[in-house]
């Protein structure tokens, strides 16, 4: 039993996120997935086949698993970011169901910033529309590797082979100005669970495969940075336990790259150099750790580092400055204020800030730049400029994902009302 739930904790997590327009079929494509690979337990199955019954539904709505509020349920839309966890024999996956609405866009960037893959839904009655534009734009926005166009109700058009094809050319004719590397097609009927786990007998003219196969088997290592070692130092540890007297490590998650025992690394921002001594996880000595493995690292020299310090190799700096350049995704009902004050979170590190000017917003129905209307509402999309009280250290958000990100939080209210993706040094 031991070494299964070893294995079960060793096993490779893929995150995903869901889009698409409302009634697109989000949920109860989640629900098909969760129901058709075993990952719902019984007790919930009575009770959402209840909760149909009263509805007047003659089968189970496998959409009731995801929509958890009492208002989606009522209303028959998703309003919230709603997380789901399951496991097949392959892999452990992370679900988030984000809502369609361009009123919830804040609520799709939240559940898509840490996804590795995203599922945009395409009603095929319907075909892609100004909302399939600005899902899509906003997973390439957030640079998600992998991006799945799953082609849903066939069902209502006959399983015809031709809509499939037309919809996917007209994916294919604005697909060029995503930044969007891995482009998938799949046509299912989520309702009837065609494709989606098992292979449809009514589409016997697709080869490719199905949702869930896709996403036990997409690569999904190569989704990290390994070339450029980044460790944002989280906790100091010092045990003090007689076994441990003279431990000082440095706890955190490895943000890019690979470090080594007897790696030459350097401390930012105070400059020192020193060498790896120890990489150490709860169960077991490492000689080698990479992204994103959370570890406590070690080094020889007595030098003071604490939460917000950042370990790099020695020949391969982050960009260092106070004047960041980004993208910025507003939150809050109150607009982005020009000049105003802002804490900044920026991996372990927090500083404050004030937002110098707002360059451009993106208008992200039609994906072109506004350079007229400067004011950044909630759910705007926009490119602004800030000046930090000390300097980051940081990479592009194209180069990594961790290290190029950060949220801003209203210093009097202690709200998140932004997440930012920098996209160039200033």
């Amino acid at each position: 039993m031991q070494n299964n739930n070893n294995g079960y904790l060793d096993m490779e997590l893929l995150r995903f996120t869901t889009a698409g327009s409302v009634d697109d079929g989000k949920s109860t494509l989640i629900g098909r997935l969760l129901y058709d690979s075993k990952s719902i337990f019984e007790d919930q199955l009575e009770a959402i086949e209840k909760a149909s019954k009263n509805k007047g539904a003659e089968k189970a709505d496998l959409a009731l698993l995801t929509d958890g509020l009492k208002a989606e349920r009522e209303q028959g839309i998703t309003i919230d970011v709603a997380y789901r966890y399951f496991a097949t024999p392959k892999r452990k996956f992370i679900i988030a169901d984000t809502p369609g609405h361009i009123q919830y866009t804040r609520n799709m960037v939240t559940g898509a910033s840490t996804a590795n893959l995203a599922i945009i839904l395409i009603d095929a009655r319907h075909g892609v529309i100004e909302q399939t534009k600005r899902h899509s734009y906003i997973a390439s926005l957030l640079q998600i590797p992998h991006v799945v166009v799953c082609i849903n109700k066939m069902d209502l058009v006959n399983y015809d082979e031709n809509e499939y094809k037309k919809i996917k050319k007209q994916f294919l004719e604005f697909a060029p100005k995503l930044d969007v590397k891995d482009i998938d097609f799949i046509p299912i009927s989520a309702l009837f669970g065609d494709n989606v786990v098992e292979r449809s007998e009514k589409m016997n003219w697709y080869n490719g495969s199905t949702l869930l196969h896709l996403l036990e088997n997409v690569y999904i290592s190569g989704d990290y940075n390994h070339a450029d070692a980044r460790f944002p130092v989280q906790y100091v540890i010092r045990p003090q336990s007689d076994e441990f007297h003279d431990y000082r490590g440095y706890g955190g998650r490895i943000d890019g790259g690979i470090f080594k025992v007897g790696d030459k690394v350097k401390i930012l921002p105070s400059g020192f150099e020193s060498k790896i001594k120890s990489i150490d996880t709860l169960n077991e000595k490492l000689e080698i750790a990479y992204a994103p493995q959370s570890v406590s690292i070690t080094i020889e020299d007595d030098i003071d580092i604490s939460r917000g310090d950042m370990i790099v190799k020695s020949n391969n700096l982050p960009n260092q400055s106070q004047d960041i350049t980004a993208m910025i995704s507003w939150f809050n009902e109150r607009p982005l204020q020009i000049k105003g004050k802002y804490a900044i979170k920026h991996t372990t590190n927090e500083v404050r800030c004030m937002i110098q000017e707002v360059r451009f917003k993106m208008d992200i129905n039609s994906l072109e730049r506004d350079y007229e209307d400067k004011e950044v509402k909630v759910n705007d999309i926009a490119r602004i400029k800030l000046r930090t009280t000390k300097p980051l250290f940081f990479d592009s958000y194209k180069k990594n994902r961790y290290t190029g990100s950060f949220i801003l939080v209203d210093e009097v209210t202690n709200e998140t009302v932004g997440a930012g993706m920098i996209v160039e040094r200033t």
